[in-house]
């Protein structure tokens, strides 16, 4: 029994020993038991779960039948033993072996985006008639509302606000703020992937990121130092970062991502069978909910009205408001609200599902993942309204998001273990899309194993999908 096993095992095969024999973890048992405590360390579950504090070994051995009994009374034995445990040797292979980076390519980008950010800064110099410091708020501030006379969107105790959403909303006004935001943007790829991944290349060309098992409060994995699950995807300039990340010489990366897993978790949670029947049919499902929402034919669906109902498909998932909604795909809150109403007229097992999860959160002061996985959410007894309307949207996006999180854990530790007796190595996991290293020569078989495992990893009331694609780069088989 250890305590951060996962961190063990990453030091043994970094040393080339063995890593098998571990049978429990205590720190993954306790995360398992509180989720949002936000620290396992050893002395404080001495205190919290035994009510004292001895040396570490002796913790470990005192706390292993304590927590196995907690476990096992919450019904969470299973979600131990055949998702978390297992998980630990898989993430620990992936971080030993890490991925390929193109040292040269991320430098030249750096470089090009060096450029890019003068010539924003010449530009903005050039209406202020000076210069000045772009990241100061205050002086920033100056120059949009009294040198170019913009009107001031929002003030705060220390001037003026140039938040994101206050540059959006000037955006029109002057070409000098288009400017300011493309700044922004440059200069964050910059310094946190630019600069930042260069100082963490290996002396093998290889990165290794470090994955948190035991952070989260609805059992997604996160990455740091660095974190490569937030490596931007939205915009063009963004996902260029991904060209960077490349694998050895006469290898290829294959690349498999759920198609809308989220949603498909929703459909079976909430056993809304119109949903159900959608994802059954095999048409795209943001089209049919659009065709269902809006009242028309599936070949009457214009793209408009599927990026709308796609932005309440996802939406719903996250306790969307009406003007949350309304902002993003810039329409009037009735027309928002219209939206709304007629989703859940139409997939009453969602309004449903929306209705009972947060009366089972207020009874029972948690909510559970498909698997077992427990959140605790005391905040949904709070008397203040938007602490309360917070935890209550914790309730409905957790069973949703943590199922997920565990089809895709479930689904690694399948892979990983298909994939033994070939030289394929899984390597990165993002949210739902898994990377893996192979020989040209393996690609087609590693798609097939890859797509396989993971349409596998649970049964579902709908099919489970997933897509592989292979290329030169993580770019590249997206």
């Amino acid at each position: 029994a250890g305590h951060n096993i996962k961190d063990l095992m990453r030091a043994l095969l970094d040393e080339g020993l063995p890593t098998d024999g571990f049978v429990f973890d205590t720190a993954l048992a306790a995360y398992l038991l509180d989720a949002t405590a936000g620290s396992y360390d050893l002395p404080r579950l001495a205190q919290t779960y035994l009510g004292e504090e001895l040396p570490d070994a002796q913790s470990v051995w005192a706390l292993q039948p304590v927590l196995h009994e907690k476990m096992d009374a919450q019904a969470m034995l299973p979600l131990y033993t055949d998702i978390e445990l297992p998980l630990c040797p898989v993430l620990a292979q992936m971080e030993h072996d890490g991925i390929l980076v193109d040292a040269q390519a991320l430098h030249d980008f750096g470089e090009m985006l060096s450029e890019r950010i003068d010539a924003c800064e010449s530009l903005i110099f050039g209406y202020a008639g000076e210069t000045f410091n772009l990241n100061s708020t205050r002086q920033l501030g100056v120059f949009l509302f009294e040198t170019l006379g913009l009107p001031p969107v929002k003030k705060t105790k220390s001037g003026y606000s140039t938040n994101a959403e206050v540059l959006e909303k000037l955006r029109d006004r002057h070409p000098a703020v288009q400017a300011i935001m493309d700044y922004r943007m440059l200069t964050k790829l910059k310094s946190t992937y630019a600069d930042g991944l260069q100082k963490v290349i290996g002396p093998d060309g290889r990165i290794r990121t470090t994955f948190q098992n035991t952070v989260t409060a609805t059992g997604r994995l996160s990455s740091t130092d660095p974190n490569l699950q937030n490596i931007p995807v939205r915009t063009e300039l963004g996902s260029e970062i991904r060209r960077m990340f490349v694998p050895r010489p006469g290898w290829v990366l294959v690349d498999a991502d759920y198609s809308q897993i989220e949603l498909r978790v929703l459909a079976h949670i909430a056993d809304d069978k119109t949903m159900q029947e959608a994802f059954r049919s095999g048409e795209d499902f943001h089209a049919v909910t659009a065709s269902q929402v809006f009242g028309v034919p599936l070949e009457s669906v214009t793209p408009l009205m599927r990026r709308h109902a796609k932005a309440v498909n996802f939406g719903i998932v996250y306790g969307i408001s009406e003007f949350s909604l309304a902002q993003d795909i810039g329409v009037s809150r009735a027309e928002a609200k219209a939206y709304i109403d007629s989703y859940l007229e139409k997939y009453s097992g969602v309004r449903a599902y929306m209705h009972d999860i947060k009366e089972t959160a207020r009874e029972k002061g948690y909510v559970e993942t498909i698997f077992g996985r427990r959140r605790a959410i005391p905040e949904i007894k709070s008397s203040n309204f938007n602490v309360r309307s917070g935890a209550e949207r914790i309730a409905l996006n957790t069973p949703v998001q943590g199922s997920a999180a565990d089809i895709i854990k479930l689904a690694m530790v399948r892979v990983f273990h298909a994939l033994e007796g070939l030289q394929a190595r899984l390597l990165l996991q993002v949210h739902d899309e898994l990377i893996v290293e192979c020989p040209q020569e393996e690609a087609q078989q590693v798609m097939q194993i890859v797509t396989n495992e993971m349409e596998h990893a649970a049964a579902l009331r709908v099919p489970l999908v997933a897509e592989a694609k292979q290329g030169e780069s993580w770019y590249a088989a997206k």
